[in-house]
C-alpha cells in the first residue's frame, strides 16, 4: 500500500493536522500514524474509514483507486 502512506501524509499536511492531532483522534499511538505513513503498517479497517472521514476523502483515494 506504499501509495496510502503518501496520501495520507499529503492530505494531512493539507489539513494543518499533525501525526499526534490524528493519533488523538483515532486513539492510537503516533508512531502507528507514523508507521502508516511510511507504509510499515497498515491500518485496519475501521481506521481507514475514520481517516477517510477525518481527511474528507474517499477510502478509494487514500488507497490509490481514485484521485480527488
Amino acid at each position: 500500500m506504499k501509495i496510502f502512506g503518501e496520501r495520507l501524509k499529503e492530505i494531512r499536511t493539507e489539513k494543518h493536522l499533525k501525526q499526534t492531532d490524528i493519533a488523538k483522534i483515532l486513539n492510537v499511538s503516533g508512531n502507528t500514524v507514523h508507521a502508516w505513513e511510511t507504509d510499515k503498517q497498515e491500518p485496519s479497517l475501521a481506521a481507514l474509514l475514520k481517516l477517510s472521514e477525518l481527511l474528507e476523502v474517499s477510502v478509494d483515494f487514500l488507497l490509490g483507486k481514485a484521485d480527488y
